[in-house]
């Protein structure tokens, strides 16, 4: 009985994959991003936030209540690899029906995206958090599992907001299962960076200060991580492309309203 059910239930999840994997467009504030100029301001370990338009992606934004819905690491060449068109897919991260992947920029064209920086880590550590997170290329969500997906039909689950983030969590934590912001989580903990620890006060052992606090930080654990962690982490900065371009306020183009100035000339 369990090997029949075993493709049926893939077959589900498979299908299921596809429909929550299907762009189902939302208006956004924010006019997207130019991949020319997020192309000239990357560093390999930046985070790559994106606010995308899936049926997955609306509910993540709902459950994490944040405007990004999917992340990405930055590898620079490390993949070596380039898409059909010769640009180089530089970009890792974990898709839904495809696992982890590479990709080039132009699979965020048309979106609204961010750049999270980690604050000083050196070369080799940044060489180590891309071997680490290389090392996962291939792996899979785990499509048998049809509940974890189903979950998302509904673009709004109603779901108190305590559980909220423990809904994010897909598969039965294999390690070669994994979501787009447990990949690259579980990457930066092996350099030990912190994204969001625990704080922990405790009484401080200094005998001159009885009342002083000393905060204990504690690993938060991987699969509890979601996209705008890193936006509000205070050891990422944010990056913006505009802005590295050389940002000028004087050459902006703006709209004359006519009776405006002549009002203003009045």
């Amino acid at each position: 009985m369990a090997a029949l059910l075993d493709p049926i239930t893939r077959w589900l999840g498979e299908r299921l994959s596809h429909y929550l994997s299907q762009t189902h467009h939302t208006h956004s504030l924010a006019a997207p991003t130019d991949p020319v100029r997020l192309m000239a301001c990357l560093q390999p370990g930046d985070v790559l936030l994106v606010e995308g338009q899936s049926r997955f992606s609306v509910a993540i934004k709902y459950l994490t209540q944040s405007t990004w819905s999917h992340a990405a690491l930055y590898v620079g060449d490390a993949s070596g690899l380039v898409d059909a068109q010769g640009r180089p897919r530089c970009f890792l991260e974990a898709d839904l029906r495809e696992g982890v992947r590479v990709v080039s920029v132009a699979e965020y064209a048309g979106l609204h995206c961010r750049v999270c920086r980690p604050v000083g880590l050196d070369g080799s550590e940044i060489d180590a958090l891309v071997r680490h997170a290389m090392a996962r290329l291939g792996h899979q969500y785990d499509l048998k599992n049809v509940i974890d997906l189903a979950r998302y039909l509904l673009p709004t689950p109603p779901v108190p907001v305590r559980w909220r983030r423990r809904m994010l969590a897909l598969g039965s934590g294999d390690p070669t299962r994994a979501i787009c912001s447990t990949l690259i989580a579980q990457a930066f903990q092996s350099v030990r960076y912190p994204i969001l620890p625990i704080v922990e006060n405790v009484p401080s052992n200094d005998p001159l200060c009885p009342s002083c606090m000393d905060e204990i930080l504690h690993v938060r654990h991987h699969s509890l991580f979601a996209p705008r962690d890193f936006d509000v982490s205070p050891y990422f900065a944010v990056i913006k492309p505009t802005l590295q371009a050389g940002f000028d306020h004087r050459t902006l183009a703006w709209h004359q309203d006519t009776k405006m100035a002549e009002e203003a000339s009045a």
